[in-house]
C-alpha cells in the first residue's frame, strides 16, 4: 500500500506577510494524495476561500482542532479523477435538488464547495440514500426550474439585486422592528429573545454594507466584463487588484451572516414556539425562517453561479 505523506506546518512562527505564499508553496509542492497540515492562532477560512479561488477544487479540508486556542486544519490535494461536482455545482444545474439538501441540513450555499461524498462523510449520512434522493427530485417535482444557471452575468446580477437585495432591504426594517418587541414584551420568560434580537441587529449592519459593496462595487464590474467579451469597450486594472479578492471578501461575509442565521435557528430551537407565544412571537418566526430561506438562495446565486462566471471570464480576458 502507499504512504500518504504528511507536511506539517506551523503557521504562527512565520511573518503574517508570508503565510499564505509560505502556504501556497507547500501546498502546491505536494504530490497528489499528500495532506498539508497547518497549525494557526485563529481560524484560517479566509485561506479556505483563497484557495478555491486561485487552485479550485483540488484539495480536501478537514478541521482537526477549531480553537479557542489553536486551530488545525488538514489539507490535502486530491488524486486526478477526485474532482468530483460539488453540492453547490450540483444545486446550480437544477435548483429543485437543494430541497433534499435543505432536508438534511446541508448548506449548498456558503458551504457549496464541497462533493456529497465530503458533507455525508461530515455528517454521518448514507451517501447511497442522498444521491437516491436528490435523483428522485426531479422526477418528483414537476416544476420547471429557473435557468439561473444560463442567464448571462448582467442579468443574474439585476435580478440578485431586484430580487433578493430588494427583499432584504423591504423584509429588515419590519423583522428589526418585531425582534425588538418580541424581545420586550417576552425576553424576560425568554431570554433567548434578547439574544435574537442583537443577532437581527448584526444581520442588518453586515447586509446593509455588504450589499452596498456589490452594487457600486464587484457587480458593476462584472457588467464591464460583460460588455468587454462582447466587443464593447476595453478593460482597464480595478482598484481592488484581481476580481478574486472582492469574491472572497463577499464570500467571507456570506459565510458571517450565515452562521448569524444558524445562531438563530439554534437559540429558537429550530423556530419552535412557546405556549406562551402571541401573534407577534409567532410572525417574527415566520419572518425569520422566510428571510433565511430566500438568503441561501441569494447567496447560492453568488457563491455557485455568478461569482465563480465572473472569475473564469475575468480570466478568459485576463484581467
Amino acid at each position: 500500500m502507499e504512504a500518504i505523506q504528511s507536511t506539517i506546518l506551523d503557521v504562527t512562527v512565520l511573518d503574517p506577510r508570508q503565510k499564505h505564499p509560505t502556504i501556497f508553496k507547500k501546498f502546491d509542492a505536494l504530490r497528489e494524495g499528500e495532506t498539508l497540515i497547518i497549525h494557526n492562532d485563529h481560524d484560517p477560512k479566509p485561506l479556505y476561500y483563497q484557495m478555491i479561488n486561485e487552485r479550485g477544487n483540488i484539495f480536501q479540508w478537514a478541521y482537526t482542532e477549531e480553537g479557542p486556542v489553536w486551530w488545525k486544519v488538514n489539507i490535502t490535494k486530491r488524486k486526478a479523477g477526485e474532482q468530483r461536482e460539488t453540492i453547490g455545482e450540483i444545486a446550480a444545474k437544477d435548483l429543485r435538488k437543494a430541497a433534499v439538501f435543505k432536508k438534511y441540513g446541508i448548506d449548498f450555499c456558503c458551504g457549496g464547495k464541497k462533493t456529497v461524498n465530503e458533507v455525508c462523510a461530515e455528517k454521518g449520512l448514507d451517501v447511497t440514500t442522498l444521491e437516491q434522493e436528490l435523483r428522485q427530485a426531479v422526477n418528483t417535482q414537476h416544476i420547471r426550474p429557473s435557468a439561473f444557471n444560463e442567464w448571462s452575468l448582467d442579468f443574474l446580477s439585476d435580478y440578485i439585486v431586484n430580487a433578493h437585495h430588494g427583499y432584504v432591504k423591504k423584509s429588515l426594517p419590519d423583522l428589526r422592528g418585531y425582534a425588538l418587541k418580541v424581545a420586550q414584551v417576552h425576553g424576560h420568560h425568554h431570554p433567548e429573545l434578547v439574544t435574537i434580537h442583537k443577532l437581527v441587529e448584526e444581520i442588518n449592519a453586515e447586509l446593509s454594507d455588504h450589499m452596498m459593496k456589490e452594487e457600486q462595487i464587484l457587480f458593476p464590474y462584472i457588467k464591464t466584463l460583460v460588455e468587454a467579451e462582447k466587443g464593447n469597450g476595453t478593460m482597464k486594472s480595478a482598484h481592488f487588484g484581481s476580481i478574486k479578492n472582492p469574491i472572497s471578501m463577499m464570500e467571507m461575509e456570506h459565510e458571517t451572516v450565515g452562521k448569524l442565521l444558524e445562531e438563530i435557528r439554534m437559540l429558537s430551537y429550530q423556530y419552535i414556539l412557546p405556549e406562551d407565544a402571541c401573534a407577534s412571537y409567532s410572525l417574527l418566526y415566520n419572518m425569520l425562517q422566510d428571510f433565511e430561506s430566500d438568503l441561501h438562495i441569494h447567496i447560492h446565486l453568488e457563491n455557485n453561479i455568478l461569482f465563480p462566471k465572473a472569475a473564469d471570464l475575468a480570466r478568459r480576458l485576463e484581467v
